[in-house]
């Protein structure tokens, strides 16, 4: 066993820089299922939302945000996120990130913002923040950064009275195969998102829903699942494998063409080219769709090629290195799976349903981004909520604990033998992200809705009889996740009967003012099938 003040499962921009302000007067285990670079944050492209220019301001933020979030965002949320855009930005410099125009930030626009507020390095502003903050991370001497450790599950204590408690969670280690069992006073989930449940996706092979799956199973009510934003520029190309054309190129100009070299967004919305995500990659979906075109195009043609190559310089060169001059003819791009605007409920300094674990970044659904997510709010959401959760955190741990913590069970491995039928794993996994990117992608109905229903009860039944059987390994860790996840997102899509912001419901197009509420779910205390929490209480 292995014990620690706090516990945080993550390494992007939220988990890392909670720890970094938890080790200033506590001890902290930082685990990461891979390596310490791999996630969302490092693959950030576009940047930051703060405001910082004079003719901006947090009301004209907040205004965009709450507008993208097509009426479910929780404006004191959004307000006190937007406010500390700014604070956030001289926290991240003093840590040594370098960002384009230098002590006075060049500004730049993506879809649905009415001003210039993105503050970036390039076009790799995740990369260069995760770079920064890992960096102080690793001299710290107090906090133990351990990569190859997958959290299988929590650790919590059932309490007859009162609210149950997280003691922190049973641990793989991937290189040897070990479970062992990790302890805290205080487990903090930074686990990112779930883009690896749909086929086509920008995010890493790390996203597989791990924190959300393991909070609901510990009986956290999760929130807002239906709504997974689809970027609609991913690079379309048979070699790149989803490598994302970040929004500011169409900030920049850039202007979405179709295969006959008509605009796109014409007469689509307001914005045009700049409207929020949600518009702009249902549009491509619906284009192609009705066209039979396997992409449309981004043409940034306007520009001269030295100014792509300072602005967009990793874009530029990925595309080089596919033959594709960016400066000279349009870039082919297709919509994928982007990120989770739901997850584990949680209030701005990351409070669970659970005393003693948090949740913070894209794993927690706060109230921030609902129905659609603005352009670059995850990583300002991630960083507020890293100093707020780290804040409360310290404020938990000068207190003396009310009660004695049990002593950690072991893990116990029973009668599980090692398997000799992994490709149940990875025919389970394929099928997984086929048909949720067929039956649960940008356009559902009721129909491939209740389809996708039917598959993953089949698919996860097999999941558990194999889980039990077999000794555990990191794929079926993933898979359970996803699978689990899978489920959730396809319930919550199935109880709102109607389309708004990312879910687009083709069997019921309108969008009603009775569901302008959260879908929150809530595992039962007995049985599989998630329970809807509405405001007349819990209904199956």
């Amino acid at each position: 066993m292995t014990e620690s003040d706090v516990l945080v499962i993550g390494s992007g921009l939220a988990g890392l820089r909670c720890a970094l302000t938890i080790a200033e007067r506590a001890d902290v285990i930082v685990l990461t299922k891979k390596g310490p670079s791999r996630g969302s944050t490092a693959w950030a492209q576009g940047g930051i939302s703060a405001v910082l220019d004079a003719d901006d301001s947090v009301d004209l933020h907040v205004e965009d945000t709450l507008r993208a979030g097509a009426g479910l965002c929780d404006e004191s949320i959004v307000r006190a996120t937007c406010a500390e855009g700014a604070a956030v930005i001289s926290d991240l410099q003093a840590l040594g990130v370098e960002f384009s125009g230098g002590s006075a930030p060049d500004l730049g626009r993506e879809g649905g913002h009415g001003r210039r507020r993105i503050v970036h390095a390039g076009d790799h502003t995740g990369a260069s923040i995760h770079e920064a903050v890992l960096r102080a991370v690793e001299e710290h001497p107090r906090i133990r950064l351990l990569p190859d450790h997958f959290a299988v599950d929590l650790i919590v204590e059932r309490r007859e009275q009162g609210r149950s408690r997280c003691l922190g969670a049973f641990v793989l280690h991937s290189t040897t195969g070990v479970i062992e069992s990790f302890g805290a006073r205080r487990t903090i989930l930074a686990t990112g998102g779930s883009g690896k449940v749909y086929l086509y996706t920008t995010n890493d092979d790390v996203s597989s829903g791990d924190g959300v799956a393991m909070a609901y199973r510990a009986g956290c009510r999760v929130a807002n699942l239906e709504f997974c934003q689809f970027h609609p520029t991913c690079l379309y190309h048979p070699h790149a494998k989803s490598f994302l054309i970040s929004e500011a190129v169409r900030g920049e100009g850039g202007i979405l063409l179709k295969g006959d070299g008509g605009r796109l967004m014409e007469g689509q919305h307001p914005q045009g080219d700049l409207a929020p995500r949600d518009i702009v990659a249902r549009a491509i979906d619906r284009h192609m769709k009705e066209s039979g075109e396997d992409c449309v195009y981004l043409d940034v043609t306007r520009h001269d090629d030295g100014f792509l190559r300072e602005r967009f310089p990793t874009i530029h060169e990925r595309c080089a290195e596919l033959g594709i001059r960016i400066g000279e003819q349009p870039i082919p791009v297709v919509p994928a799976a982007h990120y989770q605007c739901g997850g584990v409920l949680a209030d701005l300094s990351g409070r669970t349903d659970l005393d003693g674990l948090l949740a913070i970044g894209e794993v927690a659904c706060t109230g921030m981004h609902c129905a659609n997510r603005l352009a670059s709010n995850s990583l300002l959401e991630a960083a507020v909520m890293a100093h707020r959760a780290a804040a409360l955190t310290l404020d938990e741990l000068a207190q003396p604990e009310a009660d004695a913590r049990p002593e950690l069970p072991s893990w116990d491995v029973g009668a599980a033998r090692p398997s000799d039928e992994t490709v149940v794993v990875t025919h389970s996994w394929e099928e997984i992200r086929r048909f949720t990117w067929n039956y649960v992608g940008i356009f559902r109905s009721d129909t491939r809705l209740k389809r996708a229903q039917r598959r993953i009860a089949l698919i996860e039944e097999e999941i558990k009889d194999y889980y039990w059987r077999f000794i555990v390994t990191p794929d079926l860790l993933e898979l359970r996740n996803l699978a689990h996840l899978s489920r959730l997102v396809i319930e919550s899509a199935l109880s709102r009967k109607e389309s708004r912001g990312l879910h687009c419901n083709l069997s019921h197009p309108a969008t009603l003012p009775e569901l302008a509420r959260p879908t929150v779910l809530v595992r039962p205390t007995e049985g599989e099938v998630p329970l809807l929490v509405t405001d007349e209480g819990p209904t199956a």
